[in-house]
């Protein structure tokens, strides 16, 4: 394209402050939308990838199916049956169960509802230890013989976050009317839910609930080096359905390794941004009719000027490229806008989620999001000037010159 056309055709834009802006706010509100929900959801399937990875891939679930959380009803566990069965199936290296129930606990006058699990500190407790990925931020860990001491969540530091008064070392809490003392504090895990646990060794569960004793919320398996934790899952699931004279599709649990839990995971938050992102453009659909609206209304404004063009030698193609560019440019200068729009929401929004103690919701900005964005508003605007941009290139000259 000459550069007489080019900028031409940008002084036609700023020519036109007033509606060029106008027709680049709907761009920017799109993109901007897009760019903070992608943003967020690539935080989050970074987050969990980090999460896998500091687990380890060698690992598998075995859960009971039911509803909500595991342990949230106790008419659904593993016994210990099955995890004795499973810990001989050939290629799994170890197996460790863990109790897990919701409970009242008491402190300073107040009383609360959360989910208390057990940490092994047996043979499988460096197992557990990578299930959990969290380490001791105050105090210490758990051992063998902590049967009234719990370990608690990072949240239970922080006043008003859970008890209105922070807890600290040595205090008491009561757990189904027996007192427990806090030995320590596990770093933030990044969600209100998971940093609200307390942790207690497997005797101390058992003290405290004899009756779910050798009754696992779930179980946590090692398999052998060189061996695929899939198909040792599969292998598994086959052996204890068969173990338990049960047929095929009306199992009451189910054996995932870390990957494929990961998968369900990004599987179900890809349909969530996919949904999010296409109600984000709609906007986007409206801003393209607005930008083909202003350009078949700079088409009619000038087409005096197109008429003159042509009598002085410019091609169809060089007045059809004249208006793709401009539209084009309206796109990108909206794309611009949208994605530090997008990015200062995400910011904000990320920082209001910290405070809240949702540190798992941090938006994350690759290269590849900037650009992507950059160049899909820039594909709008072009889309949208097609038909005025047509329209303008088959005016007649002769016509357009008288045209009042």
């Amino acid at each position: 394209m000459k550069k007489e056309y080019l900028r031409y055709a940008l002084n036609n834009i700023m020519y036109r402050k007033l509606r060029s802006w106008l027709t680049v706010v709907s761009i920017l509100i799109g993109i901007g939308a897009i760019f903070a929900l992608v943003s967020f959801g690539v935080g989050l399937s970074r987050y969990v990838d980090i999460l896998a990875a500091e687990s380890g891939s060698d690992k598998l679930i075995v859960q009971a199916k039911g509803i909500g959380a595991p342990g949230a009803d106790e008419n659904f566990f593993v016994s210990k049956e099955e995890v004795d069965f499973l810990r001989d199936v050939n290629g799994i290296k170890e197996i460790a169960g863990l109790y897990g129930k919701i409970v009242e606990i008491n402190y300073d006058k107040q009383k609360k509802y959360v989910y208390l699990v057990s940490k092994n500190t047996g043979e499988e407790e460096k197992l557990v230890e990578e299930i959990y990925t969290i380490g001791v931020e105050k105090g210490r860990d758990l051992e063998n013989g902590d049967r009234l001491k719990v370990v608690l969540g990072h949240n239970y530091q922080l006043p008003d976050k859970i008890f209105e008064k922070a807890l600290g070392l040595r205090d008491k809490i009561k757990i189904n009317d027996e007192k427990i003392s806090v030995i320590g504090f596990y770093e933030a895990i990044g969600n209100p839910q998971d940093d609200s646990n307390i942790y207690i060794t497997d005797e101390g569960f058992e003290f405290l609930f004899p009756d779910l004793k050798d009754e696992y919320a779930f179980v946590v398996a090692r398999v052998e080096k060189n061996t695929e934790p899939i198909v040792i899952a599969k292998k598994a699931e086959e052996k204890l359905r068969k173990f338990k004279g049960q047929k095929e599709g009306q199992e009451d649990f189910y054996i995932q390794s870390y990957e494929q839990l990961i998968e369900t995971f990004n599987t179900v938050l890809n349909v969530i941004n996919v949904v999010l992102v296409l109600i984000a453009l709609i906007s986007l659909v409206v801003a393209g009719v607005n930008i083909s609206n202003t350009m078949y209304t700079s088409v009619l404004e000038r087409t005096k000027e197109i008429g003159i063009m042509k009598a002085i030698g410019a091609k169809n193609s060089d007045i059809a490229m004249i208006f793709l560019f401009e539209a084009g440019v309206v796109g990108l200068v909206g794309g611009i806008f949208g994605v530090l729009l997008g990015y200062l929401i995400a910011k904000t929004g990320g920082s209001i989620a910290s405070n809240y103690g949702y540190i798992m919701l941090q938006p994350f900005f690759p290269l590849t999001l900037i650009v992507g964005c950059l160049l899909f508003s820039t594909l709008i605007g072009v889309v949208a000037g097609v038909m005025p941009a047509h329209h303008a290139s088959k005016m007649n000259p002769a016509d357009s010159l008288r045209y009042e």
